[in-house]
Order: structure tokens, then C-alpha cells, then sequence
């Protein structure tokens, strides 16, 4: 998996939305684009686009205007890293364009699209489950901190 520039911004904005979404029942105060670029170091107008796509998959709400800005439309806790991912730039792993269960090999290849499924199911097991809320306290659950704890995991090959 290749992450992209855009995929780790809108993974930063979105917890940075997470560090001011209030703890009790009270409506989220919108953040303004330049607070959000300037805590996390992200281009403004770059960030204008990711903003927008987390608004068409509503994740992200926004209001115009002197006290406007961007929250999260739901709870840190509810959403996760695939959530921010998805909205961003599709689906976790696909194989030319497509999703690896669509793809049609001969069938002494078959265990080629099985590799793309188990792939994309390896990724879904992790950020299926690290919410924003994770991200947010900096603390992961503790069967993802033993993955990536493990010493193979820090091997650049």
C-alpha cells in the first residue's frame, strides 16, 4: 500500500477535528481551514479539496461565514482510519482500479486474486479499527501496538 500525500493529510485534519470535538453532548465548534493547515503543516489550498471530500462523505460538516469552519459529524470513537481513508481516495487496496474480489484471472491464477483478498483484509484488520479517537489520545489497542511493536515490522526492505 502506497500512501499519498492527500491520505496522510486528511488523516491529520480529521484529528485535528477529533483534538476540539467537545467530550459532552454540546454541538462541535467548527474549525477554520487555516487553523487546521497551520496545526498540522498542511497546505491551505491543498487542504481546501481533502476538506471536501470528507464533507461529500460526511465525515466532515462545514458552515461558511466569520464563525465558520469544519467538525466532525460524528464522534472521534466512530470513526475510523479506513473512513478518512475511503473518503479520501476510494477503497484500501484495489488492483488496477478495481476491487480485488471483481477481478477475473485464469484459473491457474486464482491464488493471485486470493493474495489481493487476504491484502486487503490484512489492511481493513488494522484500520478498520484505529479510530480517530486512537489517533487523537495516542494510544492504540493493544493487539495493534503488539503488531507494530514487532521488530520485523521497523525492517526496511
Amino acid at each position: 500500500m502506497r500512501t499519498t500525500a492527500k491520505v496522510d493529510y486528511a488523516v491529520r485534519a480529521a484529528i485535528e477535528l477529533a483534538r476540539v470535538y467537545p467530550t459532552d453532548d454540546s454541538r462541535p465548534v467548527p474549525l477554520t481551514r487555516q487553523a487546521i493547515a497551520d496545526a498540522q503543516e498542511i497546505p491551505s489550498k491543498f487542504l481546501e479539496h481533502i476538506l471536501a471530500d470528507l464533507k461529500r462523505s460526511g465525515l466532515v460538516g462545514s458552515v461558511r461565514g466569520a464563525d465558520g469552519g469544519y467538525w466532525l459529524q460524528r464522534p472521534p470513537e466512530k470513526v475510523t482510519m479506513a473512513d478518512v481513508i475511503r473518503a479520501a481516495e476510494g477503497p484500501l487496496a484495489d488492483v488496477r482500479g478495481e476491487r480485488p474480489d471483481a477481478l477475473s484471472y485464469p484459473e491457474d491464477l486464482a491464488v493471485l486474486q486470493r493474495a489481493w483478498i487476504a491484502v486487503r483484509s490484512n489492511l481493513r484488520s488494522i484500520l478498520e479499527e484505529v479510530t480517530l479517537a486512537d489517533l487523537r489520545d495516542g494510544a492504540l489497542k493493544p493487539a495493534i501496538e503488539q503488531i507494530a511493536a514487532e521488530p520485523d515490522a521497523w525492517v526496511v526492505r
